[in-house]
């Protein structure tokens, strides 16, 4: 692997975000908190804490909200030289709060700098020199050109030898599930590594039939991890399948960003060699930490701490 690259890069779209400080309607909030959000960022960042060397790349606008991205992401230990900041296109926004009780999120991502990614500026020789390349279902969502830039990485890392990890993070705000079908499911078939929820399955198949969605993941060369049916993770491995329990959250604070968790705690488990299963126990370890605090990555846990829970260690409070 040459220097230039890290074992794993991912890319995509990474937007400021803006909540309440408590759990209130933005209509009802004098003021907002500031943070930014975005699946593959925050993967980044859950990987670099669990010391796993990585990169993210995408554009952003050359504005405050960009730089902030930038410098915390580099901060984080994540390697950004390969990201762009665009002074012809803003950084995306996203605005999230409680409703009657549930959460919800409003986009202002139209014509965003990231939704203008192309092929042509990609880092060929980035993807090819690492190990794994991270994408998900999200950078196929914004744009054609987004859709085409997405296809030609995962065709330079197959090309390369690279392995290709997909996350389908379907997003109906953002297209019909029709084109999601269209789009995604070939995603899936040249992935290695599927890491699709229970719930996105049932839509992106049409049928909430588990064996003949069993019988269509068998049919793709991946290991594809399927999250949340019920409390447990079911792991498909060249037709052998099994099942672990969820790792269970002492109290649930926040469930955004869990799956990003979840995701960044296998890869990285896979890159420290182990198996499969044994990295969905460290991923199930990493998504249940991330739950117990507020935010999209500010939750992630450093290597340490997930170590304890993995060999049972006693925490030391004082």
């Amino acid at each position: 692997m040459s220097e230039s690259s890290p074992q794993i890069v991912t890319f995509g779209e990474s937007m400021a975000l803006f909540m309440p400080q408590e759990q209130k309607s933005i209509e009802r909030a004098a003021t907002l908190e500031q943070s930014f959000g975005g699946a593959e960022s925050n993967v980044a960042i859950g990987l670099a804490r669990l010391g796993v060397s990585v990169g993210w790349f995408g554009a952003l606008g050359e504005d405050p909200f960009g730089k902030i991205i930038m410098k915390t992401l580099r901060g984080e230990g994540v390697d950004v030289s390969r990201a762009q900041l665009h002074s012809d296109a803003p950084t995306g926004m996203m605005f999230r709060e409680h409703v009657a009780g549930r959460l919800a999120v409003h986009y202002f991502r139209k014509h965003s700098a990231a939704s203008r990614m192309i092929p042509d500026q990609l880092d060929e020789d980035y993807i090819r020199n690492s190990k794994l390349l991270h994408v998900t279902g999200i950078t196929a969502a914004l744009s054609e050109d987004c859709r085409r830039t997405l296809r030609r990485a995962i065709d330079i890392a197959k090309d390369a030898g690279v392995l290709v990890s997909f996350d389908p993070n379907l997003r109906l705000k953002l297209w019909s599930i029709e084109e999601a079908r269209e789009t995604l499911l070939p995603f899936a078939a040249d992935a290695d590594y599927f890491l699709p929820g229970w719930d996105e399955l049932k839509l992106l198949y049409n049928t909430d039939d588990y064996e003949a969605i069993i019988g269509q993941l068998n049919e793709l060369k991946a290991i594809s991890i399927i999250k949340g049916r019920g409390d447990t993770t079911v792991v498909l491995d060249n037709g052998k399948e099994d099942s672990l329990p969820f790792y269970p959250a002492e109290q649930v604070v926040d469930t955004v960003g869990a799956g990003d968790g979840f995701c960044a705690g296998f890869l990285a488990g896979i890159m420290k060699g182990m198996s499969p299963i044994e990295a969905v126990r460290l991923a199930s370890i990493n998504g249940s930490l991330v739950v117990q605090m507020r935010g999209d990555w500010e939750a992630l846990p450093e290597w340490n701490i997930v170590q304890q829970r993995l060999s049972s260690q006693a925490w030391v409070e004082r």
